[in-house]
């Protein structure tokens, strides 16, 4: 219980209200539109959803229900779906401003959410943060706390309620799903990747938000009049006696709303120069860059050489994208 509140009626709030009323209106829909055999898989398929929904829902209310835990609200959650909210429209009008079906948007935004919620844990839990890394009892070297003792700590890895979500691999996830559902539904990746990065970059700067509201992702200490205090209890080992960092979040927000208006200016500038996936290319561009340049801020990051392994990675991205853009656009045969 809840203030009174039963937790298993979650399971009607939750899942199987949203359930009905799917269901009804993909048939509705498809009575409409005269294609009833186009839409009847979406019902079978929005049921699976909701099947999950449920398990992840009783997992994550399992110890508010039996009295061990508090039901807390996160705005980590709130501003990430709040930013996927904010993707979908500006992607659903771009591809109506292309005269295309803007409800192709709304059909994978399921699938695309989901690739990157599996991408972003994925990421999170093969490359921990120095700080999460536990020592090993027998050799006594740190080493991923996922894979502690030679095997993999299953009940730890989709425990998301204790955070780790990567960017990389949210984008990465994300855009397979996109590219599977595309090839499934014979459509050209490339001029859906052109339409979904401008909101890609949005919802990354609503997102980032996040970080100010659980005081993570800060730079290093700084008496800067845009300064950030972070609790104690949230301060990097070795940083206890400082009190004020950068705000890396903030930079990171800011420079992914430059990066969405340089996208959505590149595409109504050059709308005819600019061939299917250069937008896409130009973002696998942009935000590596950003990221590579703003992680040397970062204090939770191991260094190699002086570049941690997400700037690493970012560094190659961006420069095979540069390179395949200019590849397209000097080379390639017209």
């Amino acid at each position: 219980m809840i203030d009174g509140f039963d937790i298993r009626w979650m399971w009607v709030l939750l899942v199987a209200i949203p359930m009905v009323f799917t269901i009804v209106a993909l048939l509705v829909r498809s009575l409409f539109e005269g294609n009833i055999k186009r839409n009847i898989g979406k019902p079978f398929i929005w049921v699976i959803a909701a099947v999950l929904l449920g398990l992840v829902t009783w997992y994550l209310l399992r110890p508010v229900y039996s009295g061990t835990q508090t039901l807390h609200i996160y705005f980590y959650g709130i501003l990430i779906m709040v930013g996927v909210i904010a993707a979908t429209v500006m992607a659903y009008f771009e591809a109506r401003h292309r005269k295309l079906n803007p409800e192709v948007i709304l059909d994978m935004l399921f699938w695309a959410v989901l690739g990157g919620i599996i991408g972003a844990r994925l990421w999170h839990i093969f490359t921990p943060p120095p700080s999460m890394l536990v020592a090993d009892p027998t050799t006594g070297n740190l080493i991923n706390p996922y894979f502690a003792g030679g095997y993999p700590h299953l009940i730890d890895i989709i425990n998301i309620r204790g955070g780790g979500l990567g960017i990389p691999g949210a984008v990465i996830g994300g855009g397979l799903a996109v590219w599977i559902y595309c090839r499934k539904n014979k459509l050209t990746f490339l001029t859906w990747a052109d339409i979904i990065v401008p909101g890609l970059a949005l919802a990354q700067a609503i997102g980032r938000w996040g970080n100010f509201f659980n005081q993570e992702l800060y730079g290093k200490p700084t008496n800067l009049p845009w300064k950030i205090y972070i609790d104690p209890l949230r301060r990097v080992n070795g940083y206890e006696n400082y009190d004020y960092f950068h705000p890396l979040f903030l930079y990171e927000s800011l420079y992914n709303f430059i990066c969405m208006a340089i996208l959505l200016w590149l595409g109504q500038r050059f709308s005819k120069r600019l061939k299917e996936g250069d937008l896409f290319l130009i973002y696998l561009i942009l935000y590596p860059i950003g990221r590579f340049l703003l992680d040397f801020l970062r204090l939770d990051a191991s260094q190699i050489a002086g570049i941690n392994a997400n700037q690493t990675f970012v560094a190659i991205v961006a420069l095979i994208s540069a390179g395949l853009l200019v590849y397209r656009h000097k080379f390639a045969k017209k």
